[in-house]
């Protein structure tokens, strides 16, 4: 298995909010969100929604499939590590297995 993918969180914490010297509660207020959301979203504890993402994305002048792209990969790699095996593609003209 490869290396977790970079959180939305980290990135928001590391590349943006510690540059800018801004604390969470700075950036909730400007975005208008409760504090405890942003809070959650940079410690891992819950996903950037499409309505956060487009904050974020006029706040620091990316895009919101930028946030959106890595709440993804997060989420798809969490879902890789619990399934044990991905079913087998279906082939055209054959019915699957029961």
């Amino acid at each position: 298995m490869t290396r977790p993918p970079t959180t939305p969180g980290e990135i928001l914490r590391d590349e943006y909010l510690a540059p800018l010297e801004m604390s969470q509660k700075d950036l909730a207020d400007h975005i208008g969100q409760d504090v405890k959301v942003i809070n959650r979203i940079v410690n891992g504890r819950s996903a950037v929604t499409a309505e956060v993402a487009l904050k974020l994305a006029a706040t620091f002048s990316t895009t919101p499939e930028f946030w959106l792209n890595a709440q993804t990969a997060v989420d798809l790699f969490a879902a890789r590590s619990k399934l044990r095996r991905l079913p087998k593609p279906l082939v055209p003209g054959r019915r699957p297995a029961a």
